[in-house]
């Protein structure tokens, strides 16, 4: 999915766009979210996110600590790609997935 923004600067669209994002934190050049979900719905969510990340040839750090899952998505110094925003919006519909009655 693309989406044409003339006349405005790629910064300007990534942070609107990470602002429709609930949760996401901005770290710099990356962004992080904490999921408090359990080991089963990790495991779902982990599988999906795999393959819409090889998809977009990304590679998110999904780690398990306690209840929680977090995950980060773009590389230390490198800015955010369209990318890496659209990874992360997908990632929250896996999220919305797993975690559905």
């Amino acid at each position: 999915m693309r989406a044409l923004f003339s006349g405005r600067a790629k910064h300007d669209y990534l942070s609107d766009a990470l602002a429709l994002l609930n949760g996401w934190v901005r770290e710099g050049e990356q962004i992080r979210r904490t999921l408090v979900i359990d080991d089963a719905q990790h495991a779902a969510l982990t599988e999906r996110v795999k393959v819409v990340a090889d998809a977009l040839h990304l590679r998110p750090e999904i780690s398990r600590r306690a209840d929680h899952t977090q995950i980060r998505v773009g590389h230390g110094n490198v800015p955010l790609t369209e990318g890496e925003v659209l990874l992360a919006a997908r990632i929250e519909d896996a999220y919305r997935a797993v975690t559905a009655p």
